[in-house]
């Protein structure tokens, strides 16, 4: 199957300017995406373009995935409101070596005609002048042309600093520098980019009358409205230190049967017979989340491990199965709070458990589980009380050898009631 048609049936193309397909049936084409480097860390928002590019290649085409180190210093206005903080370069180095090795998980970066390559627009833009840039590039576009542009036009009410107002003019030089010095054709990027994008492609006519391409996807929109990619606590990152395997887990997992069923198409590899098959299993019995399943256990692997995902269905296990008080204690101190957030806390004193505290004043006094005593006694006789998964009783004492990571207890009154600890 050809790139454009993957991506049709996939349900992930927008735009297509005319010839771009024909010139993909001809033999290999180089094409390319831009990353915005202005965090150390990938979301899931740019996995729906680096899924593009790894569908490129494995058309048989190049990609080349673009770091933004000179964009990144002026700032793209699509889609925004306002204008963002501009990073040093320090940072943007940064940034680009932590985006990279992410990208490294999907794309093949090694031999061969079609391996993927990196590329840095500071490369060519760092000696190039002001006075140049005006001279060489702004005279090819004119002001009415990027007057017409939504990203300007989105912006004139509240203001658009010259910065960003030159912002495709530095984009469009991009295409055109790797048209001109690398044979690349083809510019790809989500539906917001198209003003960019078709920015290069008119540089490359004006300039040298060259012909280029462009190519969008859909911007993914939640089924509810909500704005994909980020939860109640933010962003949904590719880095483990900023969104734990846990949570990235739990992400996917929790999408809407008609997300999922968006999702699953978008970011996996899965053929159109394998998710039809997942779809029907799904429909047959929808209480077991097979759809949900099988996305965020292939996603989860790629951006992780498998031992990433082992450890964030145990840990998903834990609220939700029949866990035990091991399975706890192979939790880290992140996982802990990842799988218990928003569940009831109260402190407690690491000293009370030095000689070991009775349960009853524990989750009745020291840590307000229980109302009064009376209730935490009645619930106590009906063995309806867990500390860390483990059953306790009126005479059951608790140390600070039970402590989870040295400083967490876990008390759970009947099946769905939780509460964490803290011995301060």
């Amino acid at each position: 199957m050809g790139f454009v048609d993957e991506l049709k049936w996939r349900g992930m193309l927008q735009d297509i300017m005319p010839g771009t397909e024909e010139l993909l049936n001809k033999g290999m084409v180089k094409g390319y995406i831009g990353f915005d480097p202005t965090a150390d860390s990938l979301g899931v928002g740019n996995l729906v373009q680096i899924m593009n590019l790894l569908h490129l290649q494995k058309a048989g085409h190049k990609p080349i995935a673009l770091i933004g180190g000179a964009t990144g210093m002026v700032g793209d206005p699509s889609g925004k409101n306002e204008e963002r903080n501009l990073l040093n370069e320090e940072v943007l180095n940064h940034n680009i070596a932590c985006q990279k090795k992410q990208l490294e998980k999907f794309l093949n970066f090694g031999e061969g005609e079609n391996a993927a390559e990196l590329v840095n627009n500071y490369d060519w833009f760092k000696n190039f002048t002001f006075l140049d840039f005006i001279r060489d590039v702004g005279k090819h576009i004119t002001v009415n042309y990027m007057m017409a542009k939504d990203s300007v036009q989105n912006r004139l009410e509240n203001g658009m600093s010259f910065t960003e107002f030159t912002y495709q003019l530095v984009q469009g030089y991009d295409f055109y520098y790797l048209w001109k010095n690398h044979g690349v054709m083809l510019q790809l990027g989500g539906s917001d980019q198209w003003g960019n994008i078709v920015t290069g492609t008119e540089l490359i006519r004006r300039k040298d009358g060259g012909e280029a391409y462009a190519l969008t996807t859909k911007l993914i929109r939640k089924a509810d409205g909500t704005k994909f990619g980020k939860t109640a606590s933010g962003n949904i990152w590719l880095d483990p230190a900023k969104t734990s395997p846990y949570k990235f887990y739990q992400f996917w997992l929790n999408a809407s049967d008609e997300d999922a069923a968006n999702y699953i198409r978008i970011f996996t590899l899965k053929n159109k017979e394998e998710i039809e098959s997942i779809e029907e299993a799904h429909k047959a019995e929808p209480h077991l989340r097979k759809l949900q399943k099988a996305l965020a256990d292939d996603i989860t692997i790629r951006v992780h491990s498998e031992e990433d995902l082992k450890k964030a269905i145990g840990a998903s296990e834990i609220l939700f199965g029949n866990s035990t008080t091991d399975a706890l204690k192979s939790l880290s101190e992140q996982d802990i709070l990842d799988v218990f957030e928003g569940v009831p806390t109260f402190a407690v004193a690491k000293a009370q458990l030095a000689e070991g505290a009775d349960v009853l004043t524990l989750l009745s006094e020291s840590a307000k589980v229980f109302p009064s005593k009376g209730e935490a006694r009645r619930s106590l006789q009906e063995n309806a009380v867990s500390i860390n998964k483990a059953k306790v009783t009126l005479e059951s004492k608790v140390t600070s050898h039970d402590l989870l990571n040295g400083k967490y207890l876990i008390a759970q009154k009947g099946k769905k009631n939780y509460y964490l600890l803290v011995a301060e």
